[in-house]
């Protein structure tokens, strides 16, 4: 028995269907059918930056009033810590 290799070509086209002559003809859309329900994502409350200063509202205030806090005990609160007698420490 006498093995040999055998050589296929491309596989007949049964229906007549080419996606890629199809594809080729359609070309890029025009317009976007899906552009005008799309729109909503990206403008007014739902634009990046809105989303982002929204999901921390109070954090500004926050801030302020931790620094306002930090500044009254920094000059103002007396800090017993310093004026230990540390005899017995080196």
């Amino acid at each position: 028995m006498k093995y040999s290799i055998v050589r296929r070509g491309p596989k007949p086209n049964l229906t007549g269907f080419n996606p890629r002559a199809l594809a080729a003809a359609a070309g890029s859309p025009v317009n976007d059918p899906w552009a005008r329900n799309e729109a909503w994502r990206y403008t007014g409350p739902f634009s990046r930056a809105s989303r982002l200063r929204n999901n921390f509202p109070g954090l500004g205030i926050a801030t302020v009033a931790f620094i306002v806090y930090c500044g009254y005990e920094h000059f103002f609160l007396k800090n017993d810590h310093e004026s230990r007698n540390l005899e017995g420490h080196a």
